[in-house]
């Protein structure tokens, strides 16, 4: 019986090259098969449907009513199949070449770039080209396989799969706090110099939601600032040395809070980040995606999944 089915099913494929290419000798040449071995699997296929699926002339093939309806079918399915066989193999096959890969210079900095010397010793054939740019990279015109972006407006045209979250801190340094009042409510944010990061329409209104006492009452502060910087870590370093107060990234001051050289404010509020809440990895659409670009997100998702940057 299995091999009734085998036999069948080889038949069907062979059918469909016939079609495909106009002629058995041209099947022939591209199955590898003698011409004779393609007209008798034709000829059994016919024998076993009981009925006749092309019409034979010295100068051409067509397909018969019969053959029309086996054709669609067939070579459906023989699609479906080989698609399903470049899938499977996209699974187990070891990634090779070069993924290139863009994000944001100081996540991909203090965040991402950690983890890549881990990754290429797990798949010693490939190479990153990593890239640290501080703009909205185009994919397709320049070229890279994959980009991690926090924010939460992604355009429509990519595939995009969550990272991680991404919190933010209010904060300022000792020296700044010991010379002016420490803020106890958004408002008094209005009386200090605000550090803001600055760039595309990213602005100076700053968000607020209660998490303690009335959750969820929220306010919004419209902060203004000597110094507009398009850059976290430089923001950082200018709170540092004392120049105010301002938001970051939790990844561009966990260390600094950790030593005590910043100071997290506001208590009890939390407030949105100029950027979005959780970290991306996002790619052109693609019937089978490369390995490399897979094993590579799976690999972030593992390391970033359960974790706050």
């Amino acid at each position: 019986m299995e091999s009734e089915i085998l036999e069948q099913l080889t038949g069907m494929a062979v059918f469909v090259q016939v079609v495909d290419t106009g002629s058995f000798t041209a099947a022939a040449r591209r199955l590898g098969l003698d011409k004779s071995a393609v007209s008798k699997h034709i000829t059994r296929l016919e024998m076993r449907l009981a009925t006749r699926l092309l019409h034979r002339t010295t100068r051409a093939l067509s397909l018969t009513e019969a053959g029309q309806l086996l054709y669609q079918s067939a070579s459906q399915s023989i699609g479906a199949l080989e698609e399903t066989r470049m899938a499977l193999g996209n699974l187990t096959a070891e990634p090779r070449g070069t993924l290139k890969v863009t994000t944001s210079v100081a996540f991909g900095r203090l965040c991402i770039a950690p983890l890549i010397p881990e990754f290429l010793a797990r798949h010693k054939e490939l190479k990153i080209r990593f890239t640290l740019l501080d703009r909205t990279v185009d994919l397709a015109d320049e070229g890279y396989d994959l980009a991690i972006r926090i924010s939460n407006r992604l355009a429509d045209n990519l595939v995009a799969r969550p990272l991680g979250k991404v919190s933010y801190v209010l904060c300022a340094a000792p020296a700044y706090l010991a010379e002016h009042p420490r803020p106890r409510r958004p408002a008094d944010l209005l009386k200090h110099n605000c550090l803001y990061y600055g760039s595309g329409d990213l602005t100076d209104q700053w968000q607020f939601i209660r998490t303690t006492g009335k959750k969820g009452e929220r306010e919004s502060v419209q902060v203004s600032s000597n110094y507009v910087i398009n850059s976290s870590e430089v923001i950082r370093d200018a709170l540092l040395i004392g120049m105010g107060i301002g938001l970051l990234p939790l990844y561009a001051a966990r260390d600094h809070l950790e030593q005590g050289r910043l100071v997290p404010l506001l208590s009890g509020w939390e407030v949105a980040g100029p950027f979005g809440s959780m970290a991306h990895a996002v790619w052109l659409p693609t019937r089978h995606l490369p390995p490399k670009v897979r094993l590579f997100v799976d690999y972030l998702v593992e390391k970033m999944g359960d974790k706050t940057a």
